[in-house]
């Protein structure tokens, strides 16, 4: 019995060695020297930029009242309005994705009494201008 398994064993390990092939040789290229190119010198920002989420926005009457009336980047609205819901304790106890409405928030979120926090950008979308 010995002498069968050494066999298939032996017939077994050739049949491994012609599946390796051998590595492809690669073409190597060699990086041409850099040039030293004067630059011309870059523009100082503000730090301020206009796009995207720091754009400032002018919230409506109904939102000024909860964040203020002063333009304001969508982002701080945001923010302001969430310290505002966890100053009045409007998340719902049981599910806290759900805002409950109050009479300053009911304007904000056409007239609903409760609004998931995901749909919330969508109402805000509305007064920001």
């Amino acid at each position: 019995m010995a002498k069968k398994t050494a066999k298939k064993a032996a017939k077994k390990a050739p049949a491994k060695k012609a599946a390796k092939k051998a590595p492809a040789k690669k073409a190597v290229k060699k990086a041409a020297p850099k040039k030293a190119a004067k630059k011309a010198p870059a523009k100082k920002s503000s730090g301020k930029s206009n796009s995207g989420l720091q754009k400032p926005y002018t919230p409506s009457a109904a939102l000024a009242v909860i964040v203020g009336a002063k333009p304001i980047s969508r982002s701080q609205v945001v923010q302001k309005l969430w310290i505002y819901i966890k100053a009045n304790k409007l998340q719902d106890a049981k599910n806290k994705r759900m805002i409950n409405a109050d009479d300053k928030l009911k304007p904000v979120f056409n007239g609903n009494k409760q609004v998931s926090m995901f749909e919330m950008g969508k109402h805000l979308s509305k007064h920001l201008s």
